[in-house]
């Protein structure tokens, strides 16, 4: 064995990477606000809601605490008068479960289609009834999957259709950004995210007047004014004026950071032919490469090698929402979930990462049998 090989370790994620490659831009933002005297809601809080709205092409953009309370008020914003029920994917974290039951609404699943490993107007389908008001369609993985026939399936059945862009953040569609194809859109700006703030982030898109103002008023406690609560169901999630300083200032490197990670991808997929693994594409302006995903139905013993060669991995995600005792969920059977559920691993993938470390990955990925 390779003794070079065994010494090295090549990690899942390394922010401090990030962070010290960005210290001069990040140090002028704090210190702009610190100069400014504005701390929530302030100019870059203004600006950075522009400025990505601008980006993603779309009408309006609000700033939130988190990617799990945008996706809460967004559900809140659309919901459909009367009903109660939030259809989603099981394979995607727990993230827009979490947030559907902190607003008050029951939560079923649809299976995922085999290929995007996404929602699909198929599966939906099937899952639709008189009680479901809103589809959530997370773009998991960074693959802006395309929506333009569930989108028409639920207009047509007054659904109103959210999208998780936590994980795909500037991926493009036929000239649309994730985040400008459904009636409201959600992301995360946790410091993992291909758009990562120095701490908790979010924002909610939307080329809505009306869910754009139902959003403002629910994320500062449902006032219509100051002290004058006049919808119910808000709280307190506001981006804060320095994680928006921050985020400004990375806005403009993340196209470049982006293909950087579908570059990463496409070595390790090549590296993976004729192995016992197969590497998820990641290819195309669709696609944003958030994490790098393997599957193998030896999933552990391909991991354990892995390990002993000096390559990190991690399983995004084990356990599907409709098995989580937590959220409650009537029994269900989804076969491409559950079988998905078993098989895949994320391997490292984030922009810093040197062309010596990805062949490292990609010599250890060749090596295995």
């Amino acid at each position: 064995m390779n003794t070079a090989i065994v010494r090295r370790s090549i990690p899942m994620n390394d922010l401090a990477r990030g962070i010290s490659r960005d210290r001069e831009i990040l140090t002028a933002a704090f210190e702009s606000v610190l100069s400014s005297g504005h701390v929530v809601m302030g100019p870059n809080h203004s600006a950075f809601q522009r400025e990505l709205g601008d980006y993603l092409g779309v009408a309006h953009v609000l700033g939130v605490a988190s990617g799990t309370d945008a996706l809460e008020l967004a559900i809140k914003a659309v919901m459909p008068l009367g009903r109660s029920t939030v259809i989603t994917a099981a394979n995607a974290g727990g993230y827009t479960s979490t947030a559907a039951k902190r607003a008050g609404y029951r939560v079923r699943y649809a299976d995922v289609d085999a290929n995007s490993l996404c929602l699909s107007s198929r599966s939906v389908e099937a899952e639709l009834s008189p009680d479901v008001g809103v589809v959530v369609v997370t773009h998991l993985y960074g693959n802006l999957t395309d929506t333009t026939e569930l989108v028409e399936l639920c207009h047509t059945r007054g659904v109103r259709v959210v999208e998780d862009c936590a994980q795909a953040i500037g991926a493009r569609l036929d000239g649309g950004s994730a985040g400008s194809f459904g009636d409201i859109a959600a992301t995360s700006f946790y410091p993992t995210k291909n758009l990562g703030a120095i701490g908790d982030g979010g924002a909610i898109a939307t080329n809505s007047d009306e869910y754009a103002s139902a959003v403002s008023q629910l994320r500062q406690y449902g006032w219509s004014s100051k002290y004058h609560v006049a919808v119910a169901g808000g709280t307190n999630s506001r981006l804060d004026e320095l994680q928006a300083a921050f985020l400004r200032a990375r806005l403009p490197l993340l196209d470049a950071f982006n293909e950087r990670r579908r570059q990463i991808v496409a070595r390790y997929v090549a590296a993976a032919v004729g192995g016992p693994l197969r590497v998820l594409s990641a290819e195309g302006p669709h696609h944003v490469a958030h994490l790098a995903v393997a599957l193998s139905p030896r999933r552990e013993e391909m991991r354990a090698a892995l390990r002993d060669l000096g390559v990190q991995t991690d399983v995004h995600f084990p356990v599907p929402d409709h098995w989580q005792p937590g959220f409650g969920s009537d029994p269900q059977v989804l076969p491409v979930t559950e079988l998905v559920a078993g098989e895949l691993f994320s391997l490292p993938c984030f922009p810093e990462l040197t062309d010596d470390e990805v062949q490292f990955v990609c010599t250890a990925i060749g090596s295995l049998a």
